[in-house]
């Protein structure tokens, strides 16, 4: 299973679009078997769930995601977890342990805004 970790430094980002990278990882029976970065190209509606579908993604983690993405990824027959925290070290053992849990959705909508593929935009 090849998994993307939307990532920030070393920790897990709040919205998968807007991350710096993604740590992406193959995971078989339980062992790390490769390891990679993947720079995000950019946030673009609905660009990344078919960027991450042609590298052969099978999952992604985040903080966050509005509806229209997960409705993406579902649609490129990727799982999305949302409500992932914390080091990405940690992350990565707990997937190897089978100890991930998603949880509540870290992004959360200011206002819906037609065409933008998380739903809403960020204000800061």
């Amino acid at each position: 299973m090849r998994i993307a970790i939307a990532t920030d430094g070393t920790n897990v980002s709040l919205h998968f679009g807007r991350c710096s990278l993604y740590t992406i990882i193959d995971v078989d029976d339980g062992i790390v078997i490769e390891r990679n970065i993947l720079k995000n190209p950019g946030h673009q509606p609905n660009f990344l769930p078919q960027f991450l579908h042609d590298h052969g993604v099978d999952c992604i983690m985040s903080g966050g995601m509005g509806q229209k993405a997960r409705a993406l990824f579902d649609q490129h027959n990727i799982q999305a977890i949302v409500g992932v925290e914390g080091d990405i070290e940690s992350v990565i053992d707990a997937v190897l342990n089978d100890e991930i849990e998603g949880g509540e959705n870290l992004c959360h909508p200011k206002h819906e805004h037609a065409g933008h593929e998380h739903g809403h935009e960020h204000h800061q």
